[in-house]
């Protein structure tokens, strides 16, 4: 690794590895305002952008860029304030949906991917690629679903109390920047199958201090679920159109053990994309890759094989 080309960020998470399965030198866009966000981008041909949520990191995407990078293009950003990206205060950065679909404007403008995008999401990761997709629905051509929403919260299914805790009141903040809770958390109880502890050490890495916890509070805190909420409007037009990627391949790949993106968010895409190919399993939780990737990465590799564009 190069360490002479990382950001003090990326050096300072850097150091506390080498995390397992994650071998690669980040790279370094700088937005206009001088933050700087790392990315991956690993490998040629078609590109396929792997978007991370709350509260991980790129490393989530480790074993399909693994899986992929031989004949596939992985660009795979942190976002600000999250993984190896710059890790700013309130004051610096505004940690809205907005801004952070900008990001990814200006990261992939950039990069200057072409046409033919695969776009793969998770967790808030599906509103930040949707979110993108509302300005560039041309260019995405494939999509790889994983436990995430591009939609509002579904009538039927209500905000679990560890998101209403951290989105609505102080207390929630403190557990989340003071003690960790929600990332911490999501490493015990997003899997069904026991991280590693190497493993779980470096999902927690970036977040290893109130400072740097921020944006894994102020996302739960951006959660829309009304008219009036600052995000409330995009997610509900990327939902309107979601249907409108119906005509495009996808692949859906799910963990039912998943206490936030359950099967009322899984029936949302079904009934929008009812061509979709579909990998459920019964036995996997929120981070599905974490405990399916054996499988579920070759179930990918083939779906993108066979839907060349």
């Amino acid at each position: 690794m190069n360490t002479a080309a990382l950001t003090p960020e990326q050096s300072r998470v850097l150091a506390k590895g080498p995390f397992p399965d994650y071998p690669w030198t980040p790279k370094t866009f700088v937005h206009p305002s001088g933050l700087s966000q790392s990315y991956l981008d690993e490998g040629e041909g078609d590109p396929v952008v792997m978007l991370h949520g709350n509260p991980s990191w790129s490393y989530y995407w480790r074993h399909l860029v693994r899986g992929l990078q031989d004949d596939y293009r992985c660009i795979v950003p942190d976002h600000i304030g999250m993984g190896l990206s710059d890790k700013p205060d309130d004051k610096a950065y505004g940690y809205t949906l907005r801004n952070r679909v900008q990001d990814l404007d200006r990261l992939l403008d950039m990069l200057d991917l072409g046409d033919d995008i695969t776009l793969a999401v998770h967790d808030w990761g599906g509103m930040v690629g949707f979110g993108w997709a509302l300005k560039h629905a041309s260019r995405v051509k494939r999509l790889i679903i994983l436990n995430t929403a591009a939609f509002p919260l579904p009538a039927a299914k209500a905000l679990p109390w560890q998101l209403n805790l951290g989105r609505n009141w102080m207390l929630g903040e403190w557990l989340i920047r003071g003690a960790n809770a929600f990332a911490a958390g999501a490493a015990r109880d997003g899997v069904v199958r026991p991280l590693d502890p190497d493993v779980k050490a470096a999902l927690l890495a970036p977040y290893d201090s109130w400072a740097n916890r921020i944006s894994t509070v102020r996302f739960v805190q951006d959660i829309p679920l009304q008219h009036g909420d600052r995000a409330w409007d995009l997610v509900e037009d990327a939902g309107r159109r979601l249907p409108a990627f119906a005509d495009r391949p996808a692949f859906i790949g799910w963990g039912l053990k998943d206490f936030v993106f359950d099967h009322h968010f899984l029936k949302g895409f079904e009934d929008a994309l009812p061509r979709a190919e579909k990998q459920i399993y019964e036995d996997a939780g929120h981070y599905v890759l974490e405990d399916k990737h054996e499988v579920l990465v070759p179930r990918i590799r083939d779906f993108l094989d066979r839907n060349l564009l």
